[in-house]
């Protein structure tokens, strides 16, 4: 038998030598090994990128949804999309602790998990609801994990997907505050989705009254929630897609100056151009969307001889778990929008 890895390739059945993440199959049988972690899922907190190019390929059909989700793992024993190649991660509670798994994890513990589906070991017996208005799938599942894969506690005082809804992009809000200083000016294109709010939350809170955050929402239905959270000092409704539509009205936003930082947390392509026209050439493009085109994005902003410094937004930062939920508590107003989009049904 294969001797266990800490990054899990004694998992991957193809091809040989990847990493689980890039690998195009995965072994989810069980037993688990010394160096894993056993969990009973409950729900998947699907890409957002993922869930909704499933939802378009299969017309807002839940059951056909509910059936490509099960091919997809069935075929490849983990929930990659193989279109944009991105997963999500999960709610559920410990099953069983390898011997070798380090930490203090143990049976009848509630967690969510801060490594993606993508290469993550699932089995998947029955899907029980998908929900398309926040992208969540509630399972009769297993799922592995590995000795290096990170998760968080659920807190009991917070609702348990509130929680797992910010967990799943704890990553951006924690880097937003890395780079963003006081004073500074800061575009946030997506910013009335789940990353876009808390990312705005956060600038807004680090830029202080100096600074200026601007929002970019595709759609008017957007503005009152976003405008309820006071944390944009400017909303400009324009479509990603379009960057000199976004470039004109980000610009006039900021008094006709570019940005110190954008940050792109769109579900969408094409929009890596409206990222870097309004951006200084000494300033920063944080890219977080899984619908990045990188190459897209390196070509074009040669093509406008760029000289943005441009960042891939990795989902883990040291401590982003309880940053983020940290932000959660602290702050009555985003606790109560992510309640209504993404919380228990009582």
């Amino acid at each position: 038998m294969t001797k266990p890895c800490p990054y899990g390739t004694h998992r991957v059945l193809s091809p040989a030598g990847a990493l689980p993440q890039a690998a195009d199959v995965l072994d989810n049988r069980l037993p688990i090994r010394e160096n894993e972690l056993l969990i009973a899922v409950e729900t998947l907190n699907v890409d957002s990128a993922s869930f909704h190019q499933i939802m378009g390929a299969c017309g807002g059909d839940e059951k056909k949804m509910a059936e490509m989700i099960m091919d997809i793992v069935t075929r490849r024993g983990k929930l990659q999309n193989p279109v944009t190649g991105s997963g999500g991660m999960l709610l559920g509670t410990v099953r069983e602790v390898g011997s070798a798994f380090p930490g203090k994890a143990k049976p009848g513990d509630r967690i969510a998990t801060l490594v993606s589906l993508s290469l993550t070991p699932l089995s998947i017996r029955s899907i029980r609801k998908i929900h398309m208005e926040n992208d969540q799938v509630d399972v009769d599942a297993d799922a592995i994990l590995f000795s290096t894969g990170i998760y968080a506690k659920i807190p009991a005082d917070l609702d348990q997907k509130v929680v797992m809804s910010a967990l799943d992009v704890a990553g951006a809000p924690a880097q937003v505050h890395r780079l963003v200083n006081p004073g500074s000016s800061v575009l946030i294109l997506g910013a009335s989705g789940k990353s876009g709010v808390l990312c705005a939350f956060q600038a807004k809170l680090d830029a202080g009254p100096e600074g200026h955050v601007v929002g970019v929402v595709n759609d008017l239905k957007q503005l009152p929630e976003l405008e309820a959270l006071h944390a944009c000092d400017e909303i400009v409704v324009a479509d990603a897609r379009d960057p000199m539509d976004v470039y004109r009205k980000a610009l006039e936003a900021n008094g006709g100056r570019k940005y110190d930082l954008t940050v792109n947390v769109v579900n969408v392509a094409g929009t890596e151009m409206a990222s870097i026209l309004p951006t200084r050439d000494d300033g920063i493009v944080y890219f977080f969307s899984m619908a990045t085109s990188f190459s897209r994005a390196a070509l074009g902003a040669e093509g406008v001889a760029s000289g943005a410094t441009m960042m891939i937004g990795n989902g883990y930062t040291a401590g982003h778990a309880d940053f983020t939920i940290d932000l959660i508590r602290k702050s009555p107003e985003l606790y109560r929008l992510f309640r209504k989009r993404y919380g228990g049904k009582e």
